[in-house]
């Protein structure tokens, strides 16, 4: 479980239904601000196609299961605390927020695209989505400018005591979000900066720190209470418009989500996550049936609820991450096979699964397989999605 996804987005908007939903915990949930104070953590899973049915076996997974060809992979879920407007200056819990945000790799900004909740989280009606979307990006980005201009100010003081490039001491001062030198010199010179913060103006700064803050802390927009027809209507504009293109929408129904994974275990319907539709197989009350129904017709409009989808679109299309199943062609002797899934960051070499394996396999390594095409790979082959890789070592 090498990834932490955080849920983020202002009080009330359906974060913690969301969290529930896909981890099927039992955290608060309440129509009022700060319903979630501590970040509630669990484990949700992202699905991948199985590569076991292609050796005709089955798996046995070590953790997460497998359904009818369709592997559950685990991943933590932060349900990160509320937010409200003027966090980057501790307002709320602002501190607490941007430090709980900063253990995460990929957000998915939990919006209520309803319109039913106004900035602060209280109810209302006909509130403009776009100011949430737009007041989530300017809370990072001022997040991250404050950092860079700490950054700048180390530079200039000579704090290490010697000449220093300018991206040395800005990635060492932003090191906690995953940017190095090399980095932040792209970045910079992507701007079309001088290497020379003297020569930045106040926009300069803004426009880097944006830049920054979009690659190391990437989004995903959950537009949730889509089964809302004003919430059909809000989507529909605003995935439209230029100014969110550098944004992906994923429509979701949180509360969906919960009630057919609720209704599953009951024994009432048969529901995988994830799938576009579900089939009533108990009993249900005249009530519970006519909610299903309702359901039924969001699922199939908008093809399913879209907690999963939201969930692996952050992982395998915003970060680009990939699944990668170390294993054999045959199962080991007491039957067990393809016993995990692991995902990686894209660009991972074979070297570097051996390495996430275990130190002593990474230290050992000779050679790995490409277990389906029996083909040898070098140490600095880069894997796909999907790959099975068996791992040769001295260790």
């Amino acid at each position: 479980m090498s990834y932490r996804i955080g849920l983020v987005g202002k009080p009330s908007v359906g974060k913690s239904t969301l969290f529930n939903a896909a981890t099927m915990n039992d955290v608060p949930e309440g129509a009022y601000p700060f319903t979630t104070i501590d970040p509630s953590v669990g484990e949700a899973y992202v699905r991948v196609d199985c590569a076991a049915p292609e050796f005709d076996h089955s798996c046995t997974p070590n953790t997460g299961y497998c359904e009818e060809g369709v592997r559950f992979v685990p991943t933590k879920l932060v349900d990160v605390a509320g937010l409200v407007p003027g966090a980057h200056e501790g307002r709320g819990l602002g501190n607490q927020f941007l430090s709980d945000l900063n253990e995460t790799d990929v957000l998915v900004h939990v919006v209520d695209f309803s319109g039913e909740t106004d900035i602060e989280g209280e109810a209302t009606e006909d509130h403009d989505p776009r100011e949430d979307i737009d007041f989530l990006e300017e809370e990072l980005d001022m997040w991250y400018l404050d950092i860079l201009e700490k950054g700048i100010e180390r530079y200039r003081s000579g704090y290490q005591g010697e000449d220093r490039d300018i991206e040395v001491d800005l990635a060492d001062q932003m090191d906690a979000f995953g940017i190095n030198e090399d980095e932040m010199k792209q970045v910079i010179l992507a701007r079309g900066l001088d290497l020379d913060p003297d020569e930045w103006d106040e926009t300069d700064r803004e426009a880097l720190a944006r830049e920054i803050r979009l690659r190391t802390k990437p989004m995903v927009v959950a537009a949730n209470k889509m089964d809302k027809p004003a919430a059909q209507e809000n989507f529909e504009a605003i995935t439209e418009e230029e100014a969110y293109d550098h944004l992906t929408f994923v429509p979701v129904s949180a509360h969906a989500e919960k009630a057919l994974k609720s209704a599953d275990e009951q024994g009432v319907v048969d529901y995988r996550p994830g799938d576009p539709d579900f089939e009533i197989v108990g009993d249900p009350s005249d009530e519970q049936e006519a909610g299903l129904e309702q359901i039924r017709e969001f699922v199939t409009e908008y093809e399913r609820t879209g907690v999963q989808r939201a969930l692996e679109t952050a992982l395998f299309d915003v970060l680009d991450a990939i699944a990668v199943f170390p294993g054999a062609e045959q199962p080991q002797e007491d039957g067990t096979f393809l016993q995990d899934c692991f995902v990686l960051p894209d660009g991972s070499t074979a070297e570097d699964f051996a390495y996430f394996l275990h130190t002593d396999i990474g230290e050992g390594f000779l050679h790995a397989t490409d277990v389906r095409s029996g083909r040898q790979v070098a140490a600095d082959t880069e894997l796909d999605h999907r790959d099975v890789v068996e791992i040769t070592t001295t260790n």
